[in-house]
């Protein structure tokens, strides 16, 4: 089942935190066999705003080759998993733009019934993580999508946060995870695996459907 489970990784990330965070749920999806596409959102910010800064160079010239999202990611997708920086509490504008460019799938009823959830991150404790994965949720809710929220499905969840919303992570200026690496990593590819193990259940549904 696992194997033909179509997962599309959306990012966005100017010092690299969100874009590690996407290489790790890659990572537990592949585990699992399953298809993956990691998508990076484009900068909508001066060109200066990032060149001038050390990490945002760096992770420009390590992600050079990684495409940019197109809604045909979205179309081909079973499931999909976003994650962005807060900042002011929701969404990168970056995250916002590509979302207000997915009217035609929606019209389409494209959008409708894929498995969708979210990280984030923020450069203190209480920078507003959970209130950027609810504001995500909404726009997935307008969707028609169905949420996999992590919950607290797993013990590594406790310790990565217990945050039931989507797993969150707290990073230094230049973008350094400051909590434990492995435990976030976990945490992680258990929430990738907790999304593809939904979608794959909701194609079997599909199936069982279509032979009626």
């Amino acid at each position: 089942m696992m194997s033909k489970t179509k997962l599309t990784i959306i990012y966005s990330s100017t010092t690299g935190t969100n874009y590690q965070l996407a290489k790790w749920a890659e990572e537990g999806a592949l585990e699992l066999g399953a298809e993956v596409r990691v998508r990076k959102v484009p900068h909508i910010r001066p060109p200066h705003d990032i060149d001038t800064d050390p990490s945002k160079i760096a992770l420009a010239e390590a992600t050079r080759d990684v495409a940019e999202i197109a809604l045909e990611d979205l179309d081909w997708a079973d499931a999909i998993i976003f994650s962005t920086p807060a900042r002011y509490g929701v969404m990168t504008a970056e995250v916002k733009d590509f979302l207000e460019k997915t009217g035609g799938l929606w019209a389409e009823g494209k959008l409708v019934n894929k498995v969708v959830s979210g990280m984030a991150s923020a450069q203190n404790t209480h920078g507003g993580q959970e209130a950027v994965l609810l504001s995500l949720y909404t726009a997935m809710y307008h969707w028609g999508a169905i949420i996999a929220a992590p919950g607290y499905t797993n013990p590594v969840l406790f310790s990565s946060g217990g945050n039931p919303y989507g797993i969150t992570v707290t990073t230094t200026a230049d973008g350094t995870i400051i909590e434990d690496k492995e435990i976030i990593r976990n945490a992680v590819k258990h929430q990738a695996k907790r999304t593809l193990t939904i979608a794959g259940a909701i194609q079997q549904l599909k199936k069982i459907e279509t032979v009626k």
